[in-house]
């Protein structure tokens, strides 16, 4: 019997140089509208001068295990789809914003059409055994995209012997993008 995927995603902080392609990319591919985002860049200062750090991620959707815009959506638009990912299905959302208010990561926008959009991990690729758009175009390889019950899938690998963090874990929301240190 095999078990069902757990699709997720780590964002190498010690590769990425917030070079935006992995933005750029998704916006093509996915015909995001001008002025809006499925992902973006991080930039943050740690420390007190003269010992600072900068971190630099690129953040999208968790795609959270226990998403809390799946359980305020009045109409079912927002949803938990193949891979675990969360998805919004255009014609049954109203717009209402519930899910953009419950999100802790503010990751979705209201699309010029009146529907809720965000991040899919390109599930259109990834149906047909492709990477995520973003992944694709990573110039340093900063961002992994597999099957987390996958033991020898790369990410499951990654995630065993590198120290990592998730965004907000008080939220309780269980994301599923990883940020390796």
């Amino acid at each position: 019997m095999s078990t069902a995927k757990r699709y997720a995603m780590t964002v190498d902080m010690r590769r990425c140089v917030g070079c935006s392609a992995c933005v750029l990319a998704c916006a093509a591919e996915n015909d995001v509208p001008e002025g809006y985002c499925r992902d973006w860049i991080v930039h943050e200062i740690h420390g007190v001068f003269p010992d600072l750090r900068q971190e630099i991620r690129s953040e999208r959707c968790m795609h959270c295990s226990n998403p809390p815009c799946v359980e305020v959506c009045p109409t079912g638009a927002s949803l938990i789809g193949e891979g675990g990912i969360v998805l919004v299905e255009e014609d049954k959302c109203t717009g209402c914003k519930a899910c953009v208010a419950s999100c802790p990561y503010d990751a979705r926008y209201v699309h010029p059409r009146g529907h809720v959009d965000k991040c899919t991990f390109c599930l259109h690729r990834v149906k047909r055994g492709d990477q995520p758009a973003c992944v694709t175009v990573c110039p340093t390889k900063a961002l992994t995209f597999g099957d987390l019950t996958d033991p020898e899938s790369d990410i499951a690998k990654l995630l065993r012997s590198r120290d990592h963090k998730v965004l907000k874990p008080e939220a309780g929301t269980e994301p599923n993008v990883f940020f390796l240190k």
